[in-house]
């Protein structure tokens, strides 16, 4: 009996160069697979799907094609220009290439006959061709929705977008809308099941302060951290993601004694405080914190520290 070892394989995974989400995506993203990235207005999808092209572009030279329903091309080179990125020179050197499929303000959309993404399909793959990609960024799968109206023509196109985009040898990001940031998980309902993989980003409001978290939901085949992970997004640097779980304090303290200034806590301590290591003083008003603190300070005055 016969074993194919291509069923054995573990999911490889692609660094994306923003070391801080690799950390929690435990390596990348899943190679040669589609990833959904979700989220609410303003939480940072579009920073992420160009700052996953540009790490790669800077980092492994894997050139990139970005796919945009929403904004411009000419929009993005100009808003990414803030974060360092300057695209307009990827594009002359051949290391990206844009495939602009943006409405046009001018120009009124009239549905005639079924709705197909084959000559927009025929334009992504030619742009992967051209530039040799190995990363595609897709921003947004809400734009396609709601310019027509047949949702499930719309659906069966995206599934073959997604189908073909596998086929290309790309490993590939799409952007989609969400209406809240606790709720469901695209705003058509569907789009989280054209993907492989699925992440959302949120910008919540609490406490009149806006709080990003980037959850992974799933990785097909493959580990992840769980739950809510903050992050940033920073001018120069673009988005930075903060895995409190993978920070640890690694410095230990010394073994060697200091006085607290008061021999009677001292004994109670075993010798005094450890040197090099962090004292909470806690109790209610009155209690002596700020007394047991000066006396601290005296403690060390007479021994002639600082």
């Amino acid at each position: 009996m016969t074993t194919d070892a291509t069923t054995l394989s573990p999911v490889r995974k692609l660094p994306t160069g923003i070391a801080s989400f690799d950390v929690i995506a435990k390596g990348g993203l899943p190679v040669n697979r589609t990833t959904l990235l979700s989220g609410t207005a303003g939480s940072g999808k579009t920073v992420f799907a160009v700052q996953f092209l540009a790490a790669g572009i800077e980092q492994a030279d894997e050139h990139a094609v970005f796919v945009t329903f929403e904004e411009s091309a000419a929009d993005i080179r100009t808003n990414m220009r803030s974060f360092g990125w300057d695209l307009a020179k990827w594009e002359r050197e051949g290391r990206l290439a844009f495939v602009d499929a943006s409405p046009d303000p001018q120009v009124e959309i009239i549905e005639s006959g079924p709705f197909d993404l084959g000559a927009l399909l025929a334009r992504v793959q030619n742009a992967v061709k051209k530039v040799n990609a190995k990363r595609v960024s897709v921003d947004s799968l809400g734009a396609v929705f709601s310019q027509f109206s047949d949702q499930s023509v719309v659906r069966r196109e995206l599934f073959r977008i997604a189908w073909a985009l596998k086929g290309m040898g790309v490993t590939a990001l799409l952007t989609a809308e969400r209406t809240l940031d606790y709720g469901p998980v695209a705003r058509f309902g569907i789009e989280e099941f054209i993907a492989d993989n699925v992440m959302v980003l949120r910008n919540v409001l609490e406490d009149e302060t806006r709080r990003r978290t980037i959850e992974i939901l799933k990785f097909r085949g493959t580990d992840h951290q769980k739950g809510e992970v903050p992050f940033t997004i920073v001018p120069d640097g673009g988005m930075v993601v903060i895995p409190l779980s993978a920070i640890q304090l690694k410095q230990k303290s010394s073994n060697v004694r200091t006085s607290s200034g008061n021999p009677e806590l001292d004994k109670m301590c075993g010798g005094g405080f450890f040197r090099d290591s962090v004292i909470l003083v806690s109790g209610a008003t009155g209690t002596g914190k700020t007394l047991t603190t000066t006396q601290f300070l005296n403690g060390g005055a007479q021994q002639g520290e600082r």
